[in-house]
């Protein structure tokens, strides 16, 4: 059998954090691991599908498409998720076609959670330069291609050179293992560098020439996520360089960790104000340069040079006739709306006394007229 990892002996069976990958419940066909990651999924799902009329209208009464990307992207993953861990179910994994589709499943998750992964963060360090929809299907093209080569060359080496420490000997199978181990560190070694790299960028000299994010959600999540992959690193390299069992048990956290919560985590990061309070502060906030006038599909945020001057909702106020519009959804009326949908947030009783209003100033009274 070719290898992609090490030269270290497969863990053995007997170990739990081994046990958990493959025992199946009731010997079923269902998997304790694939369970325990379908759970939070599916719990996700269900509060998604409660707040989905809610989210609906206010991603209508928005004129930025920023938001119903990222809502997008959410359901996109979640669904997914729910797709692999139902069908990981229904198929025996211990024969060539039943782990061939769930090892397709799990890079197919891993696809679009990178691909989403990778926009949140280009979206929050160059929003301020992408101020129209052609600008996020370009970063959405970009990054689906930049997934896609990672998740073919993962499933490739996954499928041609399976790794021995995912090999179940007493079922004669091989479980999804990442790629192998060299290739799980290096990836994750190098992204958890990428991230610690834009955690840094707000106290060094680069701050005077980018526009950085203001908002500490955002460099939150980019810190989870730093910590997830270096965390992953550590994992994989004591699978790799020592024949330590505790390094299974730090990259199978790591792994329910990110497919479990990750796309939970975007939605609260970057959604949650949106869809909860009718004036939410500004997803990324910037400090305004530009002077030009914008076009009517541009999505421009206010953006800043320095991370040092944090602005709290209230230094955001805009008036009708100003060049820039917020992204968020405001009742006072600053983001352009469709007017359907902002009449749809009213109170009838505020409707019909508007009503009655304007129909006062239109026509004169019947008696005045008489006389």
């Amino acid at each position: 059998m070719y290898s992609n990892g090490t030269d270290f002996p497969p863990v053995k069976e007997d170990t739990f954090c081994k046990y958990v990958l493959y025992y199946e419940i009731n010997n079923s066909r269902v998997r304790i691991w694939d369970f325990i990651i379908l759970i939070p999924n599916a719990l996700f799902v269900l509060f998604l599908v409660v707040r989905f009329n809610k989210a609906q209208l206010k991603l209508r009464a928005t004129s930025s498409p920023i938001f119903l990307t990222f809502y997008t992207l959410v359901w996109g993953n979640v669904i997914i998720s729910l797709i692999r861990c139902a069908v990981s179910m229904t198929v025996n994994a211990s024969v060539p076609l039943g782990g061939l589709i769930d090892k397709i499943l799990w890079v197919t998750v891993r696809f679009f959670l990178l691909a989403t992964e990778m926009s949140v963060v280009i979206f929050g360090l160059a929003f301020g330069h992408m101020d129209s929809r052609s600008s996020i299907r370009y970063v959405l093209l970009a990054t689906s291609l930049i997934s896609l080569a990672f998740t073919v060359t993962q499933g490739t080496l996954e499928i041609v050179m399976p790794d021995d420490m995912f090999h179940i000997d007493t079922r004669d199978y091989n479980l999804f293992g990442h790629g192998g181990m060299l290739f799980w560190f290096t990836s994750s070694l190098v992204f958890g560098i990428i991230y610690f790299i834009i955690l840094l960028l707000p106290w060094t000299p680069l701050r005077e020439y980018l526009a950085l994010p203001t908002k500490l959600s955002f460099y939150f999540y980019i810190l989870l996520l730093t910590l997830l992959d270096m965390t992953q690193s550590v994992g994989t390299g004591l699978l790799m360089w020592g024949s330590m069992q505790s390094g299974l048990c730090v990259v199978d956290v790591t792994t329910w960790l990110y497919f479990s919560l990750y796309t939970p985590l975007v939605y609260h990061t970057f959604l949650s104000e949106f869809f909860s309070v009718a004036q939410p502060s500004i997803m990324f906030s910037y400090k305004a340069q530009m002077d030009e006038p914008m076009d009517d599909d541009q999505v421009s945020l206010p953006h800043q040079q320095s991370f040092s001057s944090l602005k709290t909702d209230s230094d955001y106020i805009y008036q009708s006739n100003s060049v820039y519009d917020s992204t968020l959804f405001e009742a006072g009326g600053t983001t352009p709306m469709n007017p359907v949908y902002s009449a749809s947030l009213q109170s009838p009783d505020s409707i019909a006394s508007g009503q009655s209003i304007d129909l006062q100033a239109g026509f004169p009274n019947k008696n005045m007229l008489s006389t």
